[in-house]
């Protein structure tokens, strides 16, 4: 079982940048693809972007396109993402999470294995 650590979270200003990232608890990481998700108070968990095992294949929300970056260091067990031009809607508790399937989704329910979260706040 993976476990997920997630980092970088903080308090900046719209316009302004962070960089999360995602340590697992294990050298396999490359054996899974993974997803970034975020959660804003009293909404339900939204899909952010997903990146294949290799890295070849990344994926993300409309409302983040060309906003925000997904990569992955396998040889550190780390996943990143790079947020860009942050805006107060961004605000929200995101996410990492792991599956090992073929594919890569964008559910939430297909992810096994999840992080704690850590908080992003974008002040206007």
């Amino acid at each position: 079982q993976v476990q997920l650590v997630e980092s970088g979270g903080g308090l900046v200003q719209a316009g302004g940048s962070l960089r999360l990232s995602c340590a697992a608890s294990e050298r396999t990481l490359y054996t899974y693809n993974m997803g970034w998700f975020r959660q804003a108070p009293g909404k339900e968990r939204t899909f952010v972007s997903a990146i294949s095992k290799s890295g070849g294949r990344t994926y993300y929300a409309d409302s983040v396109k060309g906003r925000f970056t997904i990569s992955r260091d396998n040889a550190k067990s780390t996943v990143y993402l790079q947020m860009n031009s942050l805006k107060p809607e961004d605000t929200a508790v995101y996410y990492c999470a792991a599956d090992s399937s073929y594919y890569v989704y964008q559910s939430d329910r297909e992810y096994d294995y999840w992080g704690q979260g850590t908080q992003v706040t974008v002040s206007s």
